[in-house]
């Protein structure tokens, strides 16, 4: 991205604590951005989520939606409230609107251990768990979820969408992803179903199979029922590298992965389409500890941390990938030496002095 002036980054803070994580977010960008004056973030908060809804009776406003779809990348907070409900009883989400509306196909949650933190898992290999996992994230049980049929109090029906064109990308998507994550071994990429009892499955595997030879000189494939992925989870979890799925599917084992790290405030996501990309922490909006300093802001910098990745991928711009490496650097050593740990793990640190540790890590500033 030669002679970029800034990069335009669309802001939905949200609901509840994804406020407040928001907040210490937009706070460590610009101290990334002045220690570095190649890094220039133009920041533009919209309103979406549970509250306005409340208010307007619009969860994702078409102005928010076209102002986002201008931006380099756009960053969320958490949405919905557990009180505010649709009226035929389901959360307000949209984050799953704005997937939609960006076809954002590919969720990704990586799952990587902070150095530092005691292990969840007392296996001394826990410390080798490093995988991503890749969620479809358009269709599955979630693509239809407006259209439920219900049969007076006696039944209800949701269905369970797969096609072809969606699963050839999230499968292409995971395939890449896969090829360059190591230098000194060979990828994997395991499809995670149920093609044994559902035929809409049996289906999701039969395409990943189809992709999987158009990728078989970069990486391996193989394949793992649901259920066996969640006990494989906790029993061998290092043994994971790229996982790809059906919605519904990653929605249930990204929790279990953010488990594997300590607790969803530590885990980061990105929703990824062709010309879009969202990224957010995969905790939600916490109502019960809003304003009280007990956020944990980790997951959405590290989500900041992904964005970055994704634009210096996408554009080549070293400034945004040195950013990367730098946050989740200065993370990692505020742990490793004991200079921070956040109330959600037992620590006394506030959502602020979780922040104010990170950006002690990072050093003093680099003018260039």
């Amino acid at each position: 991205m030669p002679g970029l002036s800034s990069l335009h980054i669309a802001v939905f803070p949200g609901d509840g604590i994804g406020v407040e994580v928001m907040s210490e977010c937009i706070r460590l960008l610009n101290v990334l951005c002045e220690r570095d004056r190649r890094l220039s973030l133009v920041f533009e908060h919209l309103e979406a989520g549970a509250d306005l809804y409340s208010r307007t009776g619009t969860a994702l406003p078409d102005s928010a939606l076209d102002r986002a779809a201008r931006a380099d990348a756009i960053l969320f907070g958490a949405m919905g409230l557990p009180h505010i409900r649709y009226a035929d009883g389901r959360e307000v989400a949209p984050q799953l609107d704005l997937r939609e509306a960006f076809n954002l196909y590919a969720g990704v949650r990586p799952v990587r251990p902070i150095p530092g933190l005691k292990p969840v898992l007392a296996d001394e290999r826990a410390a080798r768990i490093d995988f991503v996992l890749v969620r479809e994230s358009t269709e599955g049980l979630f693509a239809r979820r407006q259209d439920g049929r219900m049969e007076g109090d006696r039944t209800a029906t949701d269905v369970l969408e797969v096609t072809r064109g969606a699963v050839e990308k999230v499968s292409d998507f995971a395939f890449r992803l896969a090829a360059g994550r190591h230098s000194d071994r060979r990828a994997t990429v395991t499809c995670v179903d149920k093609a044994n009892v559902l035929s809409s499955l049996a289906f999701f595997r039969k395409v990943f199979d189809e992709v999987a030879k158009r990728h078989s000189n970069a990486a391996d494939a193989n394949h793992m029922y649901v259920d066996a992925a969640a006990l494989n989870f906790v029993r061998r979890p290092w043994d994971f590298d790229v996982i790809v799925t059906e919605n519904m599917f990653g929605d249930i084992l990204s929790d279990l992965g953010a488990a594997l790290l300590g607790g969803l405030g530590l885990a980061p996501s990105g929703d990824i389409g062709d010309d879009h990309a969202v990224f957010q922490p995969c905790h939600g909006s916490a109502p019960d500890i809003m304003g009280t300093g007990k956020a944990n802001p980790i997951g959405m910098l590290l989500s900041a941390a992904m964005m970055f990745d994704w634009l210096a991928g996408r554009h080549g711009h070293d400034p945004c990938r040195e950013a990367a490496a730098d946050l989740r650097g200065a993370i990692d050593r505020a742990f490793e030496i004991g200079a921070v740990l956040p109330i959600e793990l037992g620590g006394t640190d506030t959502a602020s002095d979780v922040t104010n540790a990170i950006i002690a890590e990072l050093g003093p500033k680099r003018l260039r």
